[in-house]
């Protein structure tokens, strides 16, 4: 895998992570989400008026971009591996700085694991 697609992974996993974190933090602001037929159109559309979720939206878009990017030029086998244990590590580690989720020592060592994991994708 060359040094710029590495970049531009790391670049979409940032962005990724900040949107699902976005997107928590505007769900929450505004009460959750219901799936409920009653309840599913005006909770959707109180999310889409609420700003933390609307920049959640667009931070994935950035990330889309920036991944369509990555797939013109790295190979799918490598590159997704990495994207997605790369989010997981930040979403996590995002979760529990901003919004005060428990880790214990089982999920430092699954997230070094991953780490590991990542590094043999990403020289393979």
């Amino acid at each position: 895998m060359s040094s710029q697609g590495l970049l531009l992974i790391g670049i979409a996993a940032v962005l990724t992570a900040v949107a699902n974190l976005l997107l928590r933090g505007g769900v929450l602001a505004h009460g959750g989400l219901s799936l409920a037929p009653g309840r599913v159109l005006s909770d959707l559309l109180g999310l889409a008026m609420q700003p933390m979720f609307v920049s959640g939206f667009i931070f994935y878009g950035m990330a889309a971009l920036v991944w369509f990017s990555v797939l013109a030029v790295e190979d799918l086998s490598a590159s997704y591996p990495v994207l997605v244990g790369l989010t997981f590590v930040l979403v996590a580690a995002g979760a529990v700085f901003f919004f005060s989720e428990s880790f214990s020592w089982q999920k430092l060592l699954g997230m070094l694991i991953i780490l590991g994991g990542i590094v043999v994708v990403a020289r393979a």
